[in-house]
């Protein structure tokens, strides 16, 4: 799994937009897995593991 760790997985899967948050502070990718988690948590989850793994 790319540079991801461990905690960082966990992290994504409790609270998505805090894992990405962590990785990326402020920018597009944290906007878009809030977005998606306010939409519905599985899909910021699916968004937040893609990111942290690309």
């Amino acid at each position: 799994m790319g540079s991801a760790t461990f905690i960082d997985i966990i992290i994504a899967i409790l609270l998505p937009p805090l894992g990405v948050f962590l990785k990326y502070e402020c920018r597009a990718e944290f906007w878009i897995c809030l977005v998606l988690t306010l939409f519905g948590y599985l899909p910021g989850i699916i968004y937040a593991i893609y990111i942290l793994t690309k």
